[in-house]
């Protein structure tokens, strides 16, 4: 059992202001731990970075194929995205197909992240819907489940048969019984695991191929995720940019309260990383520090620089200090 570690650290005036703990686990597609940092059996919820685990069922059932969808639509179905009009336009179409409307969702409304969206919206002086919400495209997978069994309208119960679905398929990839479950910012159950068994999902889907349904459903989903890094999250965001900047080398997936997530197919490894104080700041940094130190990202990439090493700058414009990677990191 270890402590958290200093992973980021803050520096302003030659002095270190602010630091951020977590934990890390690399893990291989066998699945040991090729580097850890604190301790790899903690347990936490991996929010949203669990968002390529929960579409598994959609894919290797063949709904996925029976309904149609593209490579766009299971990039969006692994989303977090900012509520832009290339996410909510595919989004609203999407749940068209399905036959449904806005009140289907059970994830609640939410303010676009992505500026014009926002913007557009008090400007007419309009409220955010449901498919605005962050996680719509994966409710969007939920509900093409939902439709494909008949199943009724309440997915998100926990005892529902999408639910019951999904814990089966998480509990084994990630080869643990989950000790317990919350429920997520999008109303649907988030099932807790350690920092190792995460890696590990993270390690098969890296290694997957099409020889089984199973594997064939993991390469179609990781592969989307790289084609459409800007439908994960934004033009703007870092899971799109050091997607970018890996050049199809890594898929990446934040979650909420500091979670990051990692899969690099060529090397055939996972990454599990949280942040003990939810910074999403930090998990930003750790994750391309992490990355950089596995040859997946060269941190003199501006893209990759603006998360493992940005300037802090005040509102004059004027450089304060920066951010770093801790020297367990650098």
């Amino acid at each position: 059992m270890s402590d958290a570690v200093d992973f980021v650290e803050l520096w302003r005036g030659g002095r270190l202001e602010s630091v951020h703990r977590g934990h890390a686990v690399v893990v291989d597609d066998t699945g040991e731990v090729v580097q850890a940092w604190g301790n790899p059996d903690y347990v936490s919820y991996p929010r949203s970075s669990a968002k390529i685990l929960q579409a598994i069922p959609m894919v290797e059932s063949g709904v996925a194929d029976r309904f149609g969808l593209t490579t766009e639509q299971l990039a969006m179905s692994c989303a977090s995205h900012s509520g832009a009009a290339i996410h909510t336009d595919r989004a609203q179409a999407w749940l068209s197909d399905l036959g449904y409307n806005d009140e289907a969702f059970v994830c609640g409304p939410q303010w676009p992240a992505d500026v014009p969206a926002r913007d557009g919206l008090i400007k007419s002086d309009a409220t955010p819907c449901r498919y605005h919400n962050n996680c719509s495209g994966k409710h969007c997978g939920f509900l093409t489940m939902v439709k494909a069994n008949g199943w009724d309208m309440n997915y998100a119960d926990i005892d529902h048969p999408l639910q019951v679905t999904i814990k089966d398929a998480f509990e084994e990839m990630v080869d643990e019984t989950s000790p317990g479950w919350g429920i997520d910012g999008c109303s649907a159950p988030n099932h807790a695991v350690s920092m190792r068994g995460m890696a590990r999902a993270m390690a098969i889907i890296a290694a997957a191929d099409d020889s089984t349904k199973r594997g064939a459903a993991m390469v179609r989903l990781r592969e989307a995720t790289m084609a459409h890094p800007e439908l994960v999250a934004n033009t703007d965001r870092a899971c799109t940019h050091l997607m970018q900047a890996g050049k199809g080398t890594v898929s990446l997936k934040t979650g909420a309260e500091g979670y990051f997530m990692a899969i690099i197919p060529g090397k055939k490894l996972g990454v599990a990383l949280k942040i003990m104080d939810g910074t999403t700041r930090a998990s930003e940094c750790a994750i391309a520090a992490i990355l950089c130190r596995l040859g997946v990202l060269d941190a003199s990439d501006p893209l990759v620089k603006k998360y493992r090493n940005p300037d802090l700058v005040n509102f004059a414009g004027l450089i304060t200090g920066d951010m770093r990677p801790s020297a367990v990191l650098a």
